[in-house]
C-alpha cells in the first residue's frame, strides 16, 4: 500500500491531502502542515525534518515587525490619531462634489502609513467617516464600500505586513519592497479617489457646503501634526538607514503611545489592552503559519515542484505579461477564499521560480501579489474589509457587495497596469539602491 503511495506523484498527494483538509474545515495553517507530514510518511523522510524546518523557517527576525504594527496601528486608533486624520483630510478635500468619499481615502492613505494592515485601516477610519458619510445623504452601502476600499491601501502603502512576509518568504529585502510600494501606493490611492469623486458626481453625493478656508486648514494641521509626523518618523528612519524596518515597527508602537497618552491624552488602559491582544493574536498566528509553511515549500523545493511548473508553463507561453496576467487572475480567484497572508505564505514558493525565469523582478512580482490581495480585501467568501465595514454601515453583505464592485473594476485596471509597466514597481527601489 505505501509503496503504491509512494509512486504517486508527490505534487498530488501533497496539494490532494491539502484541499482535502480545507475542505473537511481544518486552519490553512494546519492543513499545510498536515499535507507535509503525510509527504513525510509516504517518503519515510525523518520526522526531525518537520521540526527543524517549521523553527528554521519562522526563526526570521523580520516577522518581528508584523505584531508591533498592527500594535502601533490599533494603538494610533484608539489614540485619536485617526480622528484628527480625517479632520485634516476634511479640510483639504472635503467640499469637492463627493467630498466624504474622497477625504475618506485620503484619510486612509495617512493611515496605511502607519498601520501596514487593511481591516484595521478600515476599523479606524470607517468608524468616523461611514456615520459621516450616511448623514450626509451617502447610501448605507456605498459608504460601507467606500471605506471597504479605502482600507485595501493598508497593505500596498508601506509600511505593509503582507509585505513584510512575502519579503520573508522570497528572501527579498524588506525595504526593497516598502520602497516599492510607494509610486504604486500612490498611484492606487489617487486612482480611487478619482474613482470615487466620478461616482458620487453621478450619483449626487456632496461635499461639504463650502471650502475651508487657510486659517481653518492650518488650524487643522497644526492639530493633526502629530498624527501626520508618525508616517515621516517611521518610513523616514527606514529609508535613512537610521533602523532597520524591524526595529522602525518598535518606534511606531513608542510614537504611537507617546502621541495617544501623552499628547491627546485619549489613550486608556482598556484600548491598550485591547491594542496587545490584538498583536498577539496576529503575531501568534503568522508565526505558526509561517512555520508550517516553511516545512511545506521546503517540500516543494526537495521535489523540485516548482521548476517542474515553471517548465510546464514556458512551454505554454514564453511571455512574460501574459504568464502573469494568467497568475493574476488566479491570485484573485485565490484571494476570495483564502487570507492575504496564507496567500502569499502558500503561493509564493510555488510561483516565484516560474516569473523568475521569465526575467520578472522579484520585487515586482511582489507588488502585484499585494494589489492582487487588494481585491480578495473586497470579495467575498472572504471579503474581510467589507465584514470590518458591515455592522458600521449597518448593511448586509449583499448591498455592500454589490456596491462595492465599482471598485473592485477600478483595482483590476490598475492591476493590469502595475503588470504592464514594471518600472512603476521597481524604478524607486533601484534608484534608491
Amino acid at each position: 500500500m505505501f509503496e503504491f503511495l509512494a509512486s504517486i506523484d508527490v505534487s498530488i498527494i501533497l496539494f490532494g491531502a491539502f484541499a482535502l483538509l480545507l475542505i473537511l474545515g481544518m486552519p490553512i495553517a494546519h492543513a499545510l502542515g498536515a499535507a507535509t507530514l503525510v509527504v513525510i510518511y509516504v517518503h519515510d523522510i525523518p520526522g526531525v525534518f518537520m521540526t527543524q524546518t517549521a523553527y528554521s523557517a519562522s526563526d526570521k527576525f523580520p516577522l518581528m515587525a508584523v505584531p508591533f504594527f498592527v500594535l502601533a496601528g490599533y494603538l494610533m486608533e484608539f489614540g485619536g490619531i485617526s480622528k484628527r486624520l480625517t479632520d485634516f483630510a476634511g479640510m483639504l478635500i472635503g467640499h469637492i462634489a463627493g467630498g466624504f468619499a474622497c477625504v475618506t481615502i485620503l484619510s486612509c492613505m495617512f493611515f496605511a502609513a502607519m498601520s501596514g494592515s487593511g481591516p484595521a485601516t478600515v476599523a479606524a477610519i470607517g468608524s468616523i467617516m461611514i456615520p459621516a458619510m450616511i448623514r450626509h445623504g451617502y447610501s448605507r452601502p456605498f459608504a460601507g464600500a467606500v471605506a471597504s476600499t479605502g482600507g485595501t491601501l493598508g497593505i500596498m502603502i508601506p509600511p505593509s505586513n503582507p509585505m513584510i512576509i512575502y519579503a520573508v518568504v522570497a528572501n527579498v529585502s524588506v525595504t526593497g519592497m516598502f520602497t516599492a510600494g510607494i509610486l504604486p501606493g500612490l498611484i492606487v490611492g489617487a486612482t480611487l479617489i478619482f474613482a470615487s469623486w466620478w461616482i458620487c458626481r453621478r450619483k449626487g453625493f456632496l461635499g461639504r457646503e463650502r471650502a475651508a478656508t487657510i486659517s481653518e486648514i492650518l488650524r487643522s494641521l497644526v492639530d493633526a501634526r502629530w498624527a501626520l509626523l508618525a508616517p515621516v518618523v517611521v518610513l523616514g528612519g527606514i529609508y535613512s538607514g537610521v533602523f532597520t524596518p524591524t526595529e522602525a515597527s518598535v518606534v511606531a508602537v513608542n510614537y504611537a503611545l507617546f502621541v495617544g497618552a501623552v499628547v491627546y491624552r485619549e489613550l486608556t488602559w482598556q484600548s491598550i489592552y485591547r491594542a496587545l491582544l490584538q498583536a498577539v493574536l496576529v503575531g501568534g498566528t503568522v508565526t505558526i503559519m509561517v512555520g508550517l509553511a516553511g516545512t511545506f515549500g521546503r517540500i516543494l523545493t526537495q521535489f523540485q515542484i516548482p521548476q517542474q511548473l515553471s517548465t510546464y508553463v514556458l512551454a505554454v507561453s514564453d511571455n512574460w505579461f501574459v504568464v502573469l496576467m494568467v497568475i493574476n487572475i488566479g491570485l484573485i480567484i485565490v484571494g476570495t477564499f483564502m487570507e492575504t497572508l496564507a496567500t502569499i505564505i502558500l503561493l509564493t514558493p510555488i510561483l516565484l521560480p516560474v516569473v523568475v525565469a521569465l526575467g520578472v523582478s522579484p520585487i515586482h512580482f511582489g507588488i502585484l501579489m499585494v494589489i492582487t490581495s487588494e481585491i480578495g480585501f473586497l470579495t467575498p467568501p472572504l471579503g474581510a474589509n467589507l465584514f470590518v465595514a458591515m455592522p458600521i454601515a449597518k448593511v448586509t453583505l449583499e448591498e455592500i457587495s454589490r456596491a462595492v464592485v465599482y471598485f473592485i473594476g477600478v483595482l483590476f485596471l490598475l492591476v493590469v497596469l502595475l503588470t504592464a509597466v514594471p518600472g512603476i514597481s521597481v524604478w524607486l527601489p533601484e534608484l534608491m539602491r
